[in-house]
């Protein structure tokens, strides 16, 4: 007879962990407790040693589906030290200091599907149905160890069959703290009217079909529903968003459905029905004009969709319900809130903020304590390339095995807010927050920041955050009472892509992006850094050029163009002359601008890669002005992904000037990635009439090689082999592809985001590695 004390860490509340462990205990004949302490689960496992064999091998290879063990620490203890275990026996959570992870919420399971359209299960049709694998867990808790009574259910008190099902460990919801049913769990109504339950999703149902728009509050916050197939309907939903171009995403019916649509690979496929469901950016199949399907105004002009299966069980009661009403396959399913604002996550919010946008609002009373926005997925080169981070993956940390010990928080950027606490060498990045220019996203930050301190139990010992001084996330990072280390935009960017990929050496960093604030007080975005986690040094940048016109010059791609011609042209004359041939803006614009530019009015030195992209996008006459973030830029890349895949062959720059291996040197030395040339060769090739779609290609080719020459020169000089490749321009999966593979011809070894976005939503978790290095130093 034996005794083993194992501790398991990991993804393990929430998760059906102890119901399993009792099951394996009982199958391996062994005797025994499990328990949850927070952190990790701790099991005394007694029996013949072949026993407890046998139930350790089937801890390690049968875990709970949704479980994520990270490790398993075993220690033989004597029998007198416990006592004989009589039986094996889940007892009492106790709470305990330690390594915490908590569960991602999880989508709706096979078998609670399955039940939910049972017509003799007493759950039938059941909007809350859930499970030890499935259901709400990050956006309901309060407080850990994960049981029910530090969770919003615990305003709703089990009826006895559902208290059987909990406490029997023969059932599929033993110790799964949401368990609820018709009889005892929320309920569903509609604001402001009568129905609740049934009479309300059928009420909802029949508004979609109708062509209404309907606020449907799920596990994270509210969406924006409409029938995807009717343009009318779409079209009235972007006029009350006032959104004129942006893509929606769009929820399908089935995995069937999404293939009617969208080319789908196996990879995608099982993403996209695996217990996550992110949104994927899926490429649209290629049908005739009159196919149904699809509207045109859900993603116009973008060859892709982002596209979902429902994961919470009322999504799936929309698409099927037992009331005779016909539904379509697609629906729009947007994040509810107003532009700007954090998704609404209670009635009152639904009521101030979406009343405007829908007829409907089809709500519940169980609470949303954090809000989780949907997580937003690409693919490159077959793997899962994350562009917004949230449901379903927030807050599984980022491992980092640096020796790093202490406490720290990041605020993360202005755009795309995420914050993140790191804990020694774990990395908790908070689910989206959103954009912090709105005071409600600031309130929104605040308050999920405290949550996350109390659900980790931390007291972080300095804040980090952006350079920038007028950033609100610098305000709130400044108004926490810690001492704050403030980390460059750029070299943030750099870090988390380090951090994500573990690793340990210095870095030749490439960071594009829009903008960020430099050491030196002007803007910057197409940077190459030194960098390691004790500091950076700029080594290189695109060529500077004048941002004119403050804030606007980020949604009118022209102004940024007409400053790069000028600049190109030293000769007014001349470059309205050219911006008149390009029909690029009207003489009156041209002439405002130019002068602005003289004066250097309302404008300040950049080197931003967005901007350029978006200036690019506007010389070639793609789109000159942007109704959202990024959408001249997306559409530059669509037109050279459109070229390449017609043709393979492209002419040089015909000046040569592109391959000159002679750098312009800016006084403090710092390498210069020639793009003013690139941008002379463009404008004149576009006034000679060169298809636009073959000139955007170039322009991407050519800028990779710019970059690549620049790693070159960069590793001549200090002997480093390794690039890291971050920013939100390098969401441009034609760009980091030919960057990526031009540098793998110079040998050298290429860092690039996986799981955390490449945009300033993963920012946060480079400000917080630079912290723990701080402090290290410190101490």
């Amino acid at each position: 007879m034996i005794t083993k004390k194992i501790r398991v860490y990991g993804i393990v509340q929430g998760v059906g962990f102890r119901p399993t462990v009792s099951r394996h205990a009982a199958a391996a004949g062994i005797t025994g407790s499990v328990c949850n302490k927070g952190p990790y689960v701790e099991i005394f496992a007694q029996g013949e040693e072949k026993c407890v064999k046998d139930f350790l091998e089937r801890l390690e290879k049968q875990p709970p589906k949704r479980a994520a063990i990270l490790k398993i620490n075993t220690e033989d203890v004597k029998e007198e030290e416990y006592g004989k275990f009589n039986d094996f026996q889940i007892i009492e959570s106790e709470k305990t200091k330690g390594e915490i992870f908590v569960s991602p919420d999880i989508a709706i399971c096979e078998e609670c599907k399955k039940e939910m359209y049972d017509p003799k299960d007493r759950r039938y049709l059941h909007p809350f149905i859930n499970c030890t694998c499935c259901g709400p867990r990050l956006t309901i808790l309060d407080a850990l160890p994960y049981d029910r009574e530090r969770t919003s259910m615990k305003e709703f008190p089990m009826c006895p069959d559902c208290a059987s099902e909990y406490e029997d460990p023969a059932t599929r919801r033993y110790d799964a703290q949401p368990v609820c049913c018709n009889d005892c769990g929320p309920e569903v109504y509609l604001t402001g009217r009568e129905e609740r339950g049934r009479a309300a999703i059928i009420a909802t149902r029949k508004m979609i079909h109708d062509g209404g728009i309907v606020a449907i509050k799920g596990i994270g916050g509210f969406h924006l529903c409409c029938d995807a197939t009717n343009e009318e309907a779409v079209q009235r939903l972007r006029t009350l968003k006032n959104r004129p171009a942006k893509p929606f995403a769009v929820m399908a019916r089935d995995v069937e459905a999404v293939k009617q649509e969208c080319l789908v690979n196996e990879v995608q496929e099982e993403i996209l029905d695996g217990h996550q469901k992110p949104i994927l950016l899926l490429e649209k199949r290629k049908k005739s004009a009159d196919s149904a399907g699809l509207c045109k105004s859900v993603a116009p002009g973008n060859p892709k969709v982002g596209i979902m299966l429902p994961y919470a069980p009322v999504q799936m009661l929309l698409f099927q319900y037992d009331d005779g009403i016909e539904m379509p396959d697609y629906l729009v399913m947007t994040s509810g809130n107003t532009s700007g604002a954090p998704i609404c996550r209670d009635d009152k919010e639904a009521v101030e903020e979406l009343s405007q946008l829908c007829d409907l609002i089809l709500s519940h009373d169980r609470k949303i304590r954090i809000r989780a926005d949907d997580s937003v997925m690409d693919f490159y080169k077959g793997e899962s390339y994350m562009i917004r981070r949230s449901r379903g993956y927030a807050p599984l940390p980022t491992m980092v095995t640096m020796p790093w010990k202490g406490q720290v928080l990041a605020a993360g950027g202005e755009l795309k807010n995420t914050f993140c606490i790191g804990v020694d060498g774990r990395f908790y990045l908070s689910p989206y927050v959103g954009d912090l220019e709105d005071l409600r996203t600031v309130k929104a930050l605040k308050e999920t920041i405290h949550r996350f301190e109390t659900l980790l139990e931390v007291e972080p010992e300095v804040a980090a955050c952006d350079l920038h001084p007028k950033y609100n996330s610098t305000v709130v990072a400044e108004e926490l009472g810690l001492p704050v280390v403030k980390i460059q935009h750029h070299y943030a960017h750099i870090l988390s892509c380090m951090a994500e990929n573990d690793w340990k050496e210095q870095v030749i960093g490439v960071a594009f992006d829009g903008t960020g604030y430099g050491t030196d007080g002007t803007i910057w975005g197409g940077e190459l850094l030194l960098a390691d986690y004790h500091g950076f040094e700029r080594m290189g940048s695109i060529e500077p050029f004048l941002q004119i016109g403050g804030d606007i010059s980020a949604k009118e791609g022209w102004r940024i163009a007409v400053s790069l011609i000028y600049q190109q042209t030293q000769d007014k004359e001349q470059t309205m002359e050219i911006v008149k041939k390009i029909n690029l803006c009207s003489e009156s614009e041209c002439k405002v601008l130019l002068a602005m530019a003289d004066r250097k009015m309302n404008a300040v030195l950049s080197t931003s890669a967005g901007r350029l992209f978006d200036a690019v996008s506007a010389i070639l006459g793609i789109r000159t002005k942007s109704t959202f973030e990024g959408e001249a830029s997306m559409a530059l890349e669509f037109a050279a992904e459109a070229y390449e895949k017609e043709i393979w062959e492209i002419d040089e720059p015909a000046d040569g000037e592109s391959d000159s291996d002679e750098e312009k040197k800016e006084p403090e030395d710092r390498l210069i990635m020639k793009t003013g040339s690139l941008i002379k060769y463009l404008t004149e090739k576009k006034t000679e009439g060169i298809q636009a779609e073959k000139l955007a290609y170039i322009f991407h080719q050519k800028l990779a090689d710019l970059i690549t020459d620049g790693c070159r020169k960069i590793r001549k000089k200090t002997k480093c082999n390794c690039v890291a490749l971050s920013g939100g321009v390098f969401q441009n999966r034609l760009l980091l592809r030919m960057v990526e593979e031009g540098l793998e011809k110079e040998h050298f070894t290429v860092l690039r985001h996986h799981l955390i976005p490449a945009n300033d939503g993963g920012i946060a978790l480079g400000q917080a590695a630079y912290a723990m290095q701080y402090i290290q130093e410190e101490k």
